[in-house]
């Protein structure tokens, strides 16, 4: 059986998205109950990490461990890769080693590289172009909280980043509508916008962008790697902070989204998070580890 690699949501057809996600619901409700999996036993997971973590180095690492497997942590500096070792060379002895690999990157074209060379599954832990598994969780919240993102209005504000691309795709394939809202000057690219197949449409004003919204979602205004970009980040997207207020325009039956950290003052007003709307993000938070964890699952074994 071909090898499948999880780079971008289109990596996957969307029936096994959907067998996936039917999987995540699963492993949590045997999580929550205490019951034991052993389906990655004796599997390894090695994890290449170019950028600071915690959601995904703690969940896939968990994930793992729950599953009955194990995780090693590997970074440039502690690793022939920090040392000039070509990704090729390390992608082929790897796959002579490991079950699957996670890389969390700065640059997708060396997650497409690795994968090129690798004969086993290598998964997108995040890169400067889309996060799909923060995507993988978010839907999955999506069917818990409102039974299904069919039809959803979903509305992002801030920065149409890595994570934002991955909504547009997210959109296409699940069929939720998602009105995005930032400066002109920081829009998604088009070649993603394209892949949401007509569900995306853009709106300047954040009162108008989030009426209707049963979820309204964020992300930092300026991310790693964008650390001399903050000043004017922050004067770009002033008016683009989600406060109670906004909340108040959106549907009453709204809850907030954010792929964390938050920076309260920032992309979410202060105390924010003391909003009951906003629970959710916790919710949404703990939803990587069963995502992520039915991901391996499938890739490993189907």
């Amino acid at each position: 059986m071909a090898i499948l690699h999880f780079l971008t949501l289109n990596d996957l057809s969307d029936e096994a998205l959907f067998k996936v996600l039917e999987r995540a619901v699963q492993l949590k409700k045997d999580y929550k109950a205490g019951l034991l999996n052993d389906s990655l036993s004796r599997k390894v997971l090695a994890m290449i990490f170019e950028k600071s973590s915690t959601r995904t180095r703690v969940s896939f690492e968990a994930g793992m461990t729950q599953l009955g497997g194990s995780a090693i942590f590997l970074s440039p500096q502690d690793t022939q890769l920090g040392r000039g070792e070509p990704l090729e060379d390390t992608a082929r002895v790897l796959s002579e080693m490991v079950s699957a690999v996670m890389i969390r990157t700065d640059d997708h074209t060396k997650l497409q590289r690795f994968a090129n060379a690798s004969s086993i599954p290598v998964i997108n832990g995040l890169s400067d172009m889309c996060h799909p598994c923060q995507l993988l969780a978010d839907v999955q919240t999506m069917f818990e909280l409102f039974g299904s993102p069919q039809n959803l209005k979903v509305s992002w504000i801030g920065d149409g980043n890595n994570v934002c691309q991955s909504y547009c795709e997210a959109a296409g394939i699940f069929g939720f509508d998602l009105t995005i809202c930032c400066p002109t000057d920081y829009l998604p690219d088009p070649e993603w916008v394209r892949l949401g197949n007509g569900r995306v449409k853009f709106e300047q004003n954040p009162t108008e962008a989030v009426a209707g919204a049963k979820v309204i979602t964020t992300d930092v205004w300026a991310s790693m790697g964008q650390e001399t970009e903050v000043i004017n980040r922050r004067n770009a997207f002033q008016d683009f902070q989600i406060t109670p207020a906004l909340l108040d325009q959106a549907d009453p039956e709204v809850k907030l989204f954010h792929c964390l950290p938050a920076h309260e003052g920032e992309e979410i007003s202060k105390s924010l998070f003391d909003d009951p709307r906003t629970a959710s993000v916790w919710q949404q938070a703990g939803n990587r580890l069963h995502a992520q964890k039915a991901l391996i699952e499938y890739l490993i074994t189907r």
